[in-house]
């Protein structure tokens, strides 16, 4: 008998901060995912124009932009509706908060954010993660 292949989950990190984009895309780097990442706001819009996400993992402020993390929200809203938003930020302040929620984010988390806190977020869609990686017999 032959065992099923893995069904692939997509996931999409976008953020500036090359140590920080580093840690989640090792986060989600186990099988049955395929990740994706990019550094700054035209290579995430190229992201999400090729493929359709699962997960997207995006800080709110790119390469200086205010709105780069509210730009990438609304292109995933409209090119990975299904996809589960979480948005990272060191600026949580309340309109950020509220048009992240606007735009389709599901959580808004504050840096520094537990990969844990992340993982479980992730969980929740049917992403695995290194946090939750499932026992096999």
């Amino acid at each position: 008998m032959t065992t099923p292949p893995e069904v692939l989950k997509s996931v999409l990190i976008v953020e500036d901060e090359q140590s920080i984009r580093d840690v989640l895309v090792e986060l989600f780097e186990v099988e049955g995912n395929a990740v994706t990442s990019a550094d700054l706001l035209p290579e995430a819009l190229e992201r999400l124009r090729a493929q359709r996400f699962d997960l997207v993992v995006t800080d709110l402020r790119l390469g200086g932009k205010r709105d780069g993390g509210l730009q990438v929200m609304a292109v995933a809203g409209m090119l990975s509706p299904d996809a589960m938003v979480l948005v990272l930020t060191a600026y949580p302040d309340d309109s950020n908060r509220q048009a992240s929620f606007r735009l389709g984010a599901l959580h808004f988390l504050e840096k520094p954010v537990d990969l844990a806190t992340i993982a479980q977020h992730a969980a929740t869609v049917g992403v695995r993660s290194a946090f939750a990686q499932t026992n096999r017999s």
